[in-house]
């Protein structure tokens, strides 16, 4: 089997390169850099058997290109990049573990909950200046809020397990029922309304779909409670950005955090920069060698356990 891997994770896991390449010696690898454009991954993957991928996005136009290729195995948390349409139509067969990355993402988002609450952002910010930042200002507790998880499937329900320590009180939105898992935990499942209404601080783990695509409005951000914390380590497009940033701007929103935008990478100073009391990462919700060597291993592991997608079927739901 002649195998194309776009995956840049694998560069960190020597080990894994090795493994794959005694089983599959007929495979390549995407040098480190910048992503590939549809052009790119065309020329990349031509002639393969299959390709093992981060986020490339695989639509009818590359797929047509790709006579070969015969499975697509995902190395990433999300499956917004594929088009199950095109697979199901050109009979390619795809892998992809949900949640792979979820101690990464729930360790980060809780993190970045403090960091905003106490102000550390800004004050690092200030130190990086050479200057010891003349205004101190007093951040506030984690303990004791109200926190709302929006999206409460593999991510949502490890930053629950990790906030339990703090005496918080947890709320729970998703689409789903984990009763089970509530009572456990003794989180209160409430519909958006409530969420929005009730927490002090909100955590985004929703997939990114039709559903969820621009579903943080100026409208419901204005719905949000006011001097609300906001973090979204899970897909950008959720979050109007120009909205966010009014928002913020005035104090309706105390502070928030973004691990990913509406278009990414972010070549430019975006007006959310500007904030003091905005926090930004580069989509590293991930970005942990732990989690680099878990999803890795489940691209190698789909070129021998593979399905065809249905469109309107989970994930694609």
């Amino acid at each position: 089997m002649k195998i194309a891997v776009t995956n840049p994770f694998i560069h960190l896991l020597p080990h894994l390169k090795d493994e794959l390449l005694a089983e599959y010696p007929d495979t390549k690898f995407k040098p480190l850099g910048p992503k590939f454009t549809k052009e790119e991954l065309i020329e990349f993957c031509q002639g393969c058997d299959a390709a093992i991928i981060g986020l490339d996005p695989f639509d009818d136009e590359v797929l047509t290109a790709l006579p070969d290729l015969k499975i697509i195995s995902l190395c990433s948390a999300g499956t917004d990049h594929i088009d199950p349409a095109a697979l199901k139509k050109h009979g390619v067969r795809m892998n992809w573990v949900p949640g792979i990355n979820h101690i990464a993402v729930s360790e980060m988002a809780v993190s970045c909950m403090i960091n905003i609450l106490r102000n550390i952002h800004t004050q690092n910010r200030i130190l990086h200046t050479g200057e010891w930042p003349a205004d101190r200002r007093p951040g506030t507790y984690l303990l004791g809020k109200t926190v709302g998880i929006h999206g409460c499937g593999h991510i949502g329900k490890e930053v629950v397990k990790r906030l339990k320590p703090f005496g918080v009180e947890i709320l729970a939105c998703d689409r789903l029922d984990f009763a089970e898992f509530y009572e456990e935990y003794g989180v209160r499942a409430v519909d958006q309304e409530e969420l929005w209404a009730e927490s002090e601080v909100i955590s985004i783990h929703l997939s990114r779909n039709s559903t969820t695509i621009g579903l943080y409005s100026a409208e419901v951000l204005d719905k949000l409670r006011d001097g609300v914390y906001l973090v979204n380590t899970a897909r950008g497009r959720m979050i109007d950005e120009k909205a966010l940033y009014e928002r913020l701007k005035s104090g309706k929103i105390a502070a928030a955090h973004l691990d990913v935008f509406e278009i990414e990478p972010v070549t430019e100073v975006l007006e959310l920069f500007t904030l003091p009391n905005f926090m930004a990462t580069p989509h590293i919700g991930s970005g942990a060698i732990e989690a680099f060597e878990a999803m890795s291993r489940s691209g190698i592991d789909g070129l021998k356990n593979n399905y065809i997608p249905e469109p309107g079927v989970y994930p694609f739901d």
